[in-house]
């Protein structure tokens, strides 16, 4: 569904990504994963259109959508960005029926259909009740989820996400990772998540790609990339991984003494 193949991206004569190539199925969450600065973010916008590639392709379903214009691109592919930048005027259900334009057409207005997916966004994003509520008097995961909730309400095939469980609590961070694992079964869209938490990832993703120095080092199933090796090489930190106790899947745990602080996957804007 969605095919990067070799691209790269420089900022200036600062270069971010390198021939960086990655495939994602109909129906699979591919993570991107890596150390501050590795690039992850600056992925997400070269995928999405919002900054320029140097080289390489992008396609979605073997059409080429790297130059293609942002309304194009938008009837192929959603996302939801790190950073929130929602009109605090408007209400829930505006902001989320914003997710219809590219759908609209020129002056267009929107039907049934649109208030259709707005109002299944709303559910399945457990913002019905706050619907009429304006966006600026929302708590940042609340917002977070009126994020989500307009990409899922854009109805594409294909679904970006830079750390969608940024500023949520525990319950709507397991809330809103497993309502994305069951739109990729049960819709078979194509999901590329960054995520800096490592155990959300080895319970969510179906495969892993982990970026260091703008360049994909390993790629694999979350128990083939999410090693112990692999990550005190890329992160610099002693860890155990250990299978998860009910789930199996890999389970990441420090291994700092008291007191030094040991971070594996820090909550911070990135390049």
């Amino acid at each position: 569904m969605l095919d990067i193949r070799e691209i790269s991206v420089s900022y200036g004569d600062y270069p971010v990504l390198h021939d960086v190539t990655l495939q994602v199925a109909p129906g699979e969450v591919l993570a991107v994963i890596g150390p501050n600065g590795a690039g992850k973010s600056t992925l997400i916008r070269a995928v999405s259109g919002v900054i320029p590639i140097q080289k390489g392709t992008i396609r979605i379903a073997g059409r080429e959508m790297t130059r293609s214009a942002h309304a194009e691109r938008a009837r192929h592919l959603a996302v939801v960005p790190q950073a929130r930048q929602l009109p605090g005027a408007f209400s829930v259900y505006e902001t989320i029926l914003i997710g219809r334009t590219p759908h609209l057409g020129w002056l267009g207005h929107p039907g049934q259909t649109d208030h259709s997916l707005v109002r299944t966004a709303l559910e399945q994003t457990q913002l019905a009740d706050l619907a009429q509520r304006p966006v600026g008097e929302l708590s940042g995961g609340e917002q977070q989820r009126v994020l989500l909730a307009r990409a899922l309400a854009q109805d594409t095939p294909v679904l970006l996400l830079d750390e969608p469980t940024t500023h949520l609590d525990l319950q709507h961070q397991s809330a809103i990772l497993n309502l994305v694992r069951e739109l990729a079964s049960v819709t078979s869209r194509a999901v590329l998540m960054v995520l800096h938490d490592l155990n959300l990832v080895g319970l969510y993703a179906d495969r892993v790609a982990l970026l260091a120095g703008g360049r994909v080092q390993h790629t694999g199933k979350p128990e083939e990339v999410l090693t112990r090796a692999n990550l005190i090489s890329i992160y610099n930190v002693p860890v155990n991984v250990i299978p998860h106790p009910d789930y199996g899947t890999p389970l990441i745990l420090p291994n700092g003494r008291k007191g030094e602080g040991v971070q594996i996957h820090p909550h911070s804007n990135e390049v």
